[in-house]
């Protein structure tokens, strides 16, 4: 079971506020090297980035990130969570798309196919989304800001 044992708040929480802030104001109609750092930044193939994707690791998850289906097939399941990314039904990399609260909902991203745009397009939007309670996160790991297509 999950618990929060501080009571003024949640860090994992606050700091994925700051990155769906920092993706907000780059998608502005959009309802919607640390990782606070206040401004998405652009690689030299990167003029634009509108997103900080996240790895998630669950207390007590045994230093293995959180893997997701990158489907809302309800028959995919991510059966072996340490294969994370290298298996082509889950992904362990998500978008932060909206927090109410303690809970956040994130977007499934998947490593994208075409190696011509790997540097400046790594990632490909899903319409797998998930919801969770963030007292249950105990790490947030931040990759390259990037452009990720179809989510603004």
């Amino acid at each position: 079971m999950c618990n929060n044992n501080g009571s003024d708040g949640n860090c994992i929480a606050e700091l994925l506020k700051v990155i769906l802030v920092l993706q907000q104001n780059v998608c502005p109609e959009n309802g919607l090297d640390s990782c606070d750092r206040p401004m998405l930044g652009g690689g030299g193939n990167c003029l634009i980035c509108n997103t900080r994707p996240v790895m998630l690791y669950m207390c007590c998850g045994n230093g293995v990130p959180l893997s997701m289906p990158t489907s809302k097939d309800a028959r995919q399941v991510c059966s072996n969570p340490s294969l994370g990314s290298s298996c082509p039904d889950c992904s362990n990399v998500f978008r932060v798309e909206k927090i109410e609260g303690n809970c956040c909902t994130f977007r499934v991203l998947t490593a994208n196919p075409d190696e011509s745009c790997c540097n400046s397009q790594p990632w490909i939007a899903t319409n797998s989304f998930f919801t969770m309670n963030l007292d249950c996160c105990c790490i947030v790991r931040c990759l390259n800001d990037c452009y990720v297509d179809c989510v603004c």
